[in-house]
């Protein structure tokens, strides 16, 4: 039976699915009835221990990897990371775990060489009803039949993956701008690999998955570049008919070109403020019906048909790690890609740039890592100087450093950039020679390190490390 079900076991993150086929019904060898998930990976690892293992070394399941950013190795993942949407997992485990790929991580106590807590069923799901509780720490909802969704697992679909990764950030699109719900079962206009009446991909076929390995990283978490993917894994390094096109290879990445919008049929949160929150004033709704301001958690900005920021990205990036001086009277980039035009190894690239405004510890210069949820936390308390202090408590990275709380907080700007790779448009809708050159404003020319428009002076076409 392992080597029948071996090939079910691929990849994927998330919770549910709603059209998934039951590859390899499981009714003759699970048997419930199950109180809790735990209890079904019991039974799972009966003949899939090998796979539970291999499991565990993925970063969904330890949401850090170790990973080179300039001038140091770091070990970083979402575990660990600050962000600016809501800020950390640290003293906030079980709202942000409720994505984990395990139950009941709700503090740092969490068993992460306990193999019954992995979630088999977050990924193989085929029935479309298995819900983690939203603030349950991995643990799924009581309605849940687990018994029915054991016994019908197969290969995950985007619904597996995309019930976590289509709502990172708290919401709908929140976070990527290129990941939403509309991706479950996109036409053709939101993307053509995962188009329904067409290709069809699902996550994996450009995820690919090895002992549950998956390829690609988030650069927002993951900016060492580890695990990287591209274009080229299936097309040609040069892919047009047209020569002229071709030459931009050297210095343009496909997605610049073929990702011309992002956010196409969901709005994405652009931007979010953590200075305004805690105050008794109308709690408004934009054009889409998106909240731009909430007592608890301040004001936003969203937007939709989002044209993206450029920057030359080498496959490298840096971050902020907890515990490093910052600037409150500069923007901090929480996470941005390396290259300029002088790195023959750089690509101008799109990026969604999320803004925020968040919590600063003000006599060290440092960015707090607030407790927001749950028992103490910001959201039930209105204090940010108590959640201050409870969540750099329970910060493990911040106490390894030997700091703590000075007792003064302030707010400052922070800008993370997020890679644009999915929602490839049709060929007809791909950008235009004069969406960029001549009266084009889409390129900011200077910003890239040009003297301006390229194609005006044949000199700078290329980088400027291959200039003769």
């Amino acid at each position: 039976m392992k080597i029948l079900i071996a090939s079910l076991m691929t990849g994927g993150l998330c919770c549910f699915s709603l059209f998934a086929n039951a590859a390899n019904p499981h009714k003759e060898f699970i048997e419930g009835p199950f109180t809790q998930g735990s209890e079904v990976t019991t039974q799972c690892i009966e003949c899939h221990e090998d796979h539970a293992k291999d499991v565990m070394k993925s970063s969904h399941w330890t949401w850090e990897l170790e990973q080179e950013l300039p001038e140091r190795t770091v070990t970083r993942g979402k575990k660990n990371a600050i962000n600016n949407f809501c800020i950390a997992v640290s003293g906030n485990e079980p709202r942000c775990t409720s994505c984990h790929a395990g139950y009941g991580w709700k503090d740092d106590s969490f068993d992460f060489t306990d193999m019954t807590k992995v979630d088999c069923l977050i990924c193989h799901d085929t029935t479309g009803t298995y819900v983690k509780d939203p603030a349950g720490a991995g643990e799924v909802l009581a309605k849940v039949n687990l018994e029915r969704v054991a016994q019908n697992v197969g290969a995950p679909v985007r619904d597996n993956c995309g019930s976590c990764h289509f709502y990172g950030g708290g919401g709908d699109g929140v976070k990527h701008g290129d990941l939403d719900s509309s991706m479950s079962y996109p036409d053709k206009v939101t993307d053509v690999h995962m188009d329904t009446d067409g290709n069809d991909f699902q996550c994996q076929t450009c995820h690919t998955t090895e002992s549950h390995q998956i390829a690609g990283n988030a650069m927002g978490v993951s900016p060492g570049g580890m695990s990287d993917i591209g274009c080229e894994n299936c097309h040609e390094a040069a892919p047009h008919t047209n020569k002229r096109l071709n030459t931009h290879s050297s210095s343009i990445a496909c997605q610049t070109c073929h990702i011309p919008e992002f956010a196409k049929n969901e709005p994405t949160k652009m931007s979010w403020d953590w200075s305004t929150a805690g105050q008794d004033i109308e709690q408004t709704k934009d054009q889409y019906g998106k909240h731009t301001y909430m007592k608890k958690k301040g004001s936003f900005v969203w937007a939709k048909n989002v044209k993206p920021q450029y920057a030359w990205y080498n496959g490298k990036a840096d971050a902020y790690m907890a515990g490093d001086k910052m600037d409150p009277n500069a923007i901090t980039k929480l996470t941005y890609p390396l290259g300029d035009i002088n790195d023959a190894a750089a690509k101008i690239y799109p990026f969604k740039v999320h803004t925020g405004k968040q919590i600063y510890d003000s006599k060290q210069n440092i960015f707090i890592t607030a407790k927001v949820f749950g028992k103490g936390g910001y959201w039930k308390t209105f204090d940010w100087d108590k959640a201050a202090k409870l969540g750099m408590e329970a910060n493990q990275a911040m106490l390894d450093k030997g700091i703590k709380y000075s007792g003064e907080y302030g707010f400052a700007e922070t800008e993370m950039w997020w890679r644009i790779n999915h929602m490839v448009a049709p060929t007809e809708q791909a950008l235009n020679c004069n969406d960029c050159h001549n009266k084009g404003t889409r390129m900011d020319w200077k910003a890239l390190g040009y003297q301006g428009d390229p194609m005006k002076n044949k000199a700078i076409k290329k980088h400027a490390a291959t200039q003769e």
